[in-house]
């Protein structure tokens, strides 16, 4: 159950930004691509088509790209202060080593 209303949560979410993206770029007030970018991001995790549109972007635009990747940790960075979470790469069960 928890995943399913996940699921909607992350669908409505970025339906929204999709859709403040498309009212941006008509109103000089909403930064319309950055809100398209965050919509395609959020939407990429439950959709092939928006997974493939955001890695055509990102060979497209490798500026962009760089940003967007720098962003992303920043997020992730923050999600662990808030949730408490430690670092991915401080996990005990993994050594680093390849699984064989």
């Amino acid at each position: 159950m928890k995943a399913r209303v996940k699921k909607i949560a992350v669908l409505v979410v970025g339906w929204a930004f999709i859709l403040l993206g498309i009212a941006g770029l008509f109103l000089p007030v909403l930064q319309g691509i950055l809100c398209l970018l965050i919509g395609l991001f959020i939407l990429s995790s439950e959709y092939v088509w928006a997974h493939k549109l955001l890695h055509k972007m990102r060979s497209r635009f490798p500026a962009v790209a760089r940003q967007a990747d720098r962003a992303a940790a920043k997020a992730e960075e923050w999600k662990r202060r808030i949730f408490k979470q430690a670092p991915a790469a401080a996990n005990p069960e993994s050594d680093g080593r390849p699984k064989s």
